[in-house]
């Protein structure tokens, strides 16, 4: 529950957690899983290649607050007011508040006396309701949130992720850092009281405060990099001049790459370092809370935490690190601070990629490292889409049917697809797969034995695995030992599938944005992909899937970005998307008979929390296939991988649905990077850049359309005369330009927004306009559709048509439309469509 400020609330008002702290179990060791050691810049002096920070430089200094005293004596005499404190105890609860958490000086200024007072009554209730408790576990948490500031205050043990608890840095991160509004930013401040709570505790009090922004200038270029127009008022008034220049510098390169930037810096006489972490905003969601988690898990704690959002894009995190007094106590499982910090800097770069993978609750609580759980991730993703599970009785149906037959192939259509959804459900299969850590940790260590580069650091800095490396029929009499059905077999047989078909990937590469995995496509079933594949990437992000799929070494095809409404359609698509790419491809291959280059396509299906991110997806997908196209040239940036394929690869692609608006980056992407063909990675870019826009010269509508029109000459028709359906509407290249070069009469059309219908002919004047604006049939003028015309959006449902036909679902209606009979059609052109329509 809420505190509000200003009311006074009781124990059970407060709604103060009455819960014991969790004790996590820890797994003996913390040596983690192989990864390339990385600093994203080398600097000469210091012997761990971090920078020294005076101590007496560094952080923040906030303006004092002149008012503070007679604040104090104002919050005391609201609280001798509402008697809610035994007047003898005001005096040091105040004091405590005050003096004793390290609560900034900017926190008094913001809030009110009546707030404060609010606050700390709210927290001597929770002493209270603590001491009164049978096992008197100390236990305090307050929160309160507004729309403009928010503050959390909890006791915790340092260097323990409290699964159990009340997660305040998950609930900021996802109200203030990630959500809401983009145009209102925040920052966040956290310290962590350096005394215990009490003295038989472990437990120390961490305070957690978020302010809104307000920027010196709210909309600077996205490449302005002058912290004094980019920055926050607050930060700039209280940050030193060392905080200034650190993030100076690291704002500066996080503007020019893609990734995020991580720098490391020791703290003169003292034990603690400091990290900062620089990315672009929106685009790792989760990653502040996930820090905590990767740190916790090396024996390190925090004692503070800055989050800087500027103006420009760019969140910078700086944290300062110590270790815990577990570190240091005989037989630690926890390895050196400066082994653990070294640690931490280089798997950043894969916490970044995945910032809340599926298995992230075992890393929290120390059940398998950052790796396997993210190795696991991604196993989960490939194991959803390939997993054999049609068996023989489905190899000996297809003998027995005709593939010809149009009726038999959509029997076979439908079998295929209920076997392979029915049993094996994404939610099963990541159930089975948390039932096995013990499983995902030898199979990762085989996968890490294969693709670590161990050229890549010294011997000290190369981290062991913690699992003795088996070889493939090992593991397979392991898994066979170890699982209780054939269904966890199958499962867990996958990832020898997944470890024996990956060729080369970034996966241990120092910085990468997502991650990649080029595969050896032979593992595919000949009875349900009959035409072999030449080539397939696999990429997975914090906000997609995506697949590349060729036919031949030099091939080319679009890339298009799957969208989904729902969470019901999200299933649908993530289990035809496979099939989707592969036949995609195989369309392109067949369309590009007469030409040098073969077919390929790739498909970019979108997350359902994440149906906003369509660029920054694409973005990352494209990054992350680099990787493993250009040779690194950048050594601590973009360091040499293991090429079990070892043949040099270049990808060719095009524009598709969603895609049109992003090429030119891409292209500029290709020659940022090096790719020495960068000019020809892409059709459809900008004439700037040497393209040739294939939609403003409607180069696939004009073959099209030399279809209809030669039917109409074979057939002696006049266009006219002739009733028109189409899918794919106005606001698509193809169905613009269909429309544009058409002259039929439209009795129907299909789009992304619906179904637009009108047996006397649909407007064709407002077509014209919605064509030309390139916008969908929502836009369309009803009031010139005539008595029998109507249009039927995804979100209508129980509508009545002019003929009394109920409509109950609009989005079912738009997906089943082009299979109604509806006497109104003569010609069908398919300009679009969802595939397996």
């Amino acid at each position: 529950m809420t505190a509000t400020p200003g009311t006074p609330t009781s124990d059970s008002g407060h709604g103060i957690a009455n819960k014991l702290i969790e004790h996590v179990i820890r797994t003996p060791g913390r040596i983690p899983s192989p990864q390339p050691a990385h600093l994203s810049v080398n600097h000469s002096n210091g012997h761990n290649g971090h920078r020294v920070l005076r101590s007496a430089t560094v952080g923040y200094i906030a303006p004092p607050f002149e008012g503070k005293e007679a604040q104090i004596n104002e919050v005391k005499r609201l609280i001798i007011e509402g008697s809610w404190i035994p007047a003898d105890h005001i005096d040091a609860q105040v004091e405590w508040f005050y003096k004793d958490l390290g609560i900034d000086d900017v926190y008094f200024q913001t809030e009110t006396p009546e707030a404060i007072k609010s606050h700390i009554t709210s927290l001597y209730a929770a002493k209270v309701a603590a001491a009164a408790r049978e096992d008197r576990s100390q236990e305090i948490r307050l929160d309160m949130e507004a729309t403009d500031h928010a503050i959390y205050i909890d006791t915790s043990e340092p260097g323990i992720s409290n699964t159990g608890g009340p997660r305040y840095e998950q609930r900021l991160e996802a109200k203030y850092l990630d959500g809401g509004d983009e145009n209102r930013r925040f920052r966040v401040e956290t310290f962590r009281s350096p005394a215990k709570i009490h003295p038989s505790s472990k437990a120390t009090m961490r305070c957690y405060f978020v302010y809104q922004c307000q920027f010196v200038d709210s909309n600077p270029d996205p490449s302005d990099t002058r912290l004094h127009v980019i920055g926050d008022r607050g930060f700039l008034a209280k940050a030193t001049k060392n905080t200034l220049q650190i993030y100076q510098n690291i704002i500066e390169m996080a503007v020019a790459r893609t990734g995020p930037v991580i720098e490391a810096f020791d703290i003169e006489a003292s034990q603690e370092k400091r990290l900062v972490v620089a990315f672009r905003q929106r685009r790792a969601m989760g990653l502040f809370c996930a820090l905590s988690d990767l740190y916790h898990y090396y024996g390190v704690t925090s004692s503070r935490k800055y989050v800087e959002q500027f103006s420009n894009g760019i969140t910078v995190v700086s944290i300062y690190l110590k270790p815990t007094a577990s570190v240091s106590e005989p037989g630690s499982k926890y390895p050196p601070m400066e082994t653990s910090i070294r640690h931490i800097v280089r798997e950043i770069s894969l916490l970044y990629c995945i910032p809340q993978n599926k298995f992230q609750n075992m890393f929290a609580v120390g059940r398998l490292s950052l790796q396997e759980t993210i190795y696991g991730h991604c196993v989960w993703v490939f194991v959803q889409h390939f997993l054999n599970r049609l068996g023989s009785e489905y190899a000996s149906l297809v003998s027995a049917l005709d593939s010809t037959n149009g009726a038999h192939a959509e029997v076979l259509s439908n079998i295929k697809r209920r076997l392979r959804t029915e049993t094996f459900t994404s939610a099963y299969i990541l159930e089975i797969i948390g039932q096995y850590p013990d499983l995902v940790r030898s199979l990762y260590s085989s996968f890490a034995d294969t693709h670590y580069h161990t050229g890549l650091a010294s011997e000290e800095s190369v981290p062991t695995t913690p699992v003795d490396v088996l070889g493939d029929n090992a593991l397979k009499d392991l898994i066979t030992r170890t699982v209780s059905n054939e269904h966890e077999q199958l499962v867990m047989d996958a990832f020898r599938t997944f470890n024996k078909s990956v060729l080369k990937t970034n996966f241990f590469t120092p910085t990468k944005v997502a991650l990649s995995f080029r595969m050896d496509p032979s593992f595919l079933p000949a009875i349900e992909y009959p035409q072999p594949l030449f080539g397939m990437f696999l990429v997975i992000s914090s906000e997609a899937r995506g697949f590349h799929l060729r036919f031949r070494d030099i091939s080319r095809g679009g890339i298009r970005i799957v969208k989904s409404r729902n969470r019901e359609a999200f299933s649908i698509n993530a289990r035809r998307m496979f099939d989707e790419n592969y036949g995609l491809a195989n369309t392109q291959q067949r369309k590009n008979k007469d030409i040098p280059e073969g077919g390929s396509k790739g498909v970019i299906l979108l997350d359902p929390q994440q149906q906003d991110k369509g660029s920054v997806a694409f973005e990352k997908y494209i990054d992350s296939i680099m990787d493993l196209l250009l040779p690194p040239v950048s050594p601590g940036i973009k360091d040499p991988i293991v090429d079990l394929y070892g043949k040099q690869e270049i990808l060719f692609m095009g524009p598709d649905e969603n895609t049109a608006e992003l090429v030119d980056w891409a292209t500029e992407h290709a020659r940022k990077r090096g790719a020495p063909w960068w000019k020809s990675f892409f059709t459809g870019k900008s004439p700037k850049l040497g393209g040739i826009p294939h939609d403003h010269y409607g180069m696939t509508t004009l073959s099209v359309r030399e279809y209809v029109t030669g039917i109409y000459r074979k057939l002696n028709l006049d266009p006219s005369t002739v009733r028109k359906m189409q899918t794919g509407g106005p606001d698509g290249d193809l169905g613009s330009n269909e429309i544009l070069l058409s002259n039929e009469k439209y009795t129907s059309v299909v789009d992304g927004a619906g179904v637009l219908v009108d047996p006397n002919g649909i407007n064709h004047s407002e077509l014209l306009r919605l064509a030309k604006k390139r916008v969908m049939i929502s836009e369309f003028d009803v009031s010139l559709l005539s008595k029998d015309g109507y249009r039927i959006l995804l979100d209508d449902t129980d509508v009545t048509l002019p003929t009394g036909e109920v409509i109950p679902n609009g989005m079912t209606f738009r997906n089943t439309f082009h299979l109604r009979h509806t006497g109104l059609t003569d010609i069908f052109v398919p300009c679009g469509g969802r595939p397996e329509s």
